[in-house]
């Protein structure tokens, strides 16, 4: 039975939220200070490419998921018996390790809006998050969150890049032609937009309002579009605040420990306020990632549970948090640091997900409810794959080597 229009408006709008904000979590922040300053104008291309990696990945897993009404463990078991439990495995572990990074994420937001120490924002942070899901309301409650805290990034990033006054003309050029080219940091922004988790965070969200079948798919392809170009906007426009900062001549600390490259931007372009924004902007941007990575990791526990009912996933998401939360509070790799190496990881498990569900959506037309699969959205899905495993061979030591010595 079809949702009600207001309900699917509601539904599209907080999906299209919950990609949105899951692609743009803090380790996307951190990870576009880094790499601006370290690359300047130059990241502009990796942004790019970031972006259409995204259109094609994020167009085929939502299609290929509300289609069959499987969650992608399921559709990937359907296709190939036993693969939908590695996938499971693989999206859990880097869920828990860039949760544990999102957990930081927080602390390190709290840090900069109010001086609170790292590992104290984290815990209230996460206790947050936790009560989040503890409320009989945890649905309502978490599309409301994701929504609110999306419109607050926005808002604030594009008064940060307007105040930072960045070379636009510049950064557009290198965007097509950039003076250098690094695949670790294309991998590493891809793995921290689109990799592990954030693929299906979207897609299961709608699956369980219900918004399945060929009947949505055109409401679903439109909502898919409309979150990367919101994801697309965002990327650029915080890229473009702190290239203005590097523009400028400030050094940002790239040196780990307590150094918050992002924050040291921030501060750079309006002082005080500025550093009190980004505060707010990454704290938003942690949490709704934060609830966003517990619950599609969640999500992929049914393929092992069948018969799990909402109530049981909300405990086991509390729990997942909890153990996000006592993990970040044990491991001494600077939270900063951490954002960017689980950025890379998930940008290694992307390409193994996406080449199970493609060949699901090309072998298994018996699984896509009636409607043949665009042979156009495959081939170029076959050719975002294969870069996707390219990118990830090539990369493996520079983004293991992140959590090296600095």
């Amino acid at each position: 039975m079809s949702p009600p229009a207001p309900s699917r408006r509601a539904s599209l709008t907080a999906a299209v939220f919950l990609m949105a904000t899951s692609a743009i979590g803090p380790g996307f922040i951190t990870q576009t200070a880094t790499f601006t300053s370290t690359l300047g104008a130059a990241f502009a291309f990796a942004i790019l490419a970031s972006i259409l990696i995204d259109f094609v990945v994020q167009v085929n897993i939502w299609r290929t998921v509300t289609l069959t009404r499987m969650r992608a463990s399921d559709l990937a078991n359907a296709a190939i018996p036993g693969s939908g439990y590695l996938l499971a495995v693989l999206v859990i572990v880097g869920g828990l390790f860039f949760n544990i990074g999102n957990i930081g994420g927080t602390g390190l937001g709290l840090d900069a809006l109010a001086g609170v120490d790292p590992k104290w924002g984290g815990l209230a942070s996460a206790l947050f998050a936790i009560g989040l899901f503890l409320s009989r309301r945890a649905g309502a409650a978490f599309d409301r969150l994701v929504v609110v805290a999306g419109v607050v990034m926005i808002a604030l990033t594009v008064y940060a890049a307007v105040v930072s006054q960045p070379p636009l003309g510049e950064a557009l050029r290198q965007t097509v032609f950039p003076d250098r080219v690094d695949f670790a940091t294309i991998t590493t922004i891809v793995g921290g937009t689109v990799g592990g988790y954030i693929t299906y965070a979207g897609a299961h969200r709608l699956l369980d309002k219900g918004l399945t079948g060929p009947e949505h798919l055109g409401a679903v392809s439109r909502a898919a579009l409309t979150g990367i170009a919101v994801t697309g906007v965002m990327r650029f426009v915080l890229f473009l605040a702190v290239l203005g900062v590097v523009a400028a001549g400030t050094q940002i600390d790239l040196s780990g420990g307590s150094a918050n490259p992002a924050a040291q931007a921030f501060e750079a372009a309006a002082g005080a306020t500025g550093l009190r924004v980004f505060g707010v902007i990454l704290w938003a941007a942690a949490i709704t990632s934060v609830v966003g990575a517990a619950y599609t990791s969640v999500s992929f526990l049914t393929v092992f549970k069948p018969d799990m009912g909402e109530r049981a996933r909300d405990l086991a998401t509390v729990a997942f948090i909890g153990v996000s939360l006592l993990a970040y509070l044990v491991i001494q790799t600077p939270p900063a640091q951490m954002l960017v190496f689980v950025g890379g990881l998930n940008g290694l498990i992307l390409p193994i997900g996406f080449t199970i569900l493609l060949y699901a959506a090309w072998a298994r037309a018996d699984l896509m409810s009636g409607h043949r699969y665009p042979r156009w959205l495959l081939g170029l899905g076959a050719g975002v794959c294969a870069l996707t495993w390219w990118m990830g061979y090539k990369s493996i030591g520079p983004i293991f080597a992140l959590l090296g010595p600095s």
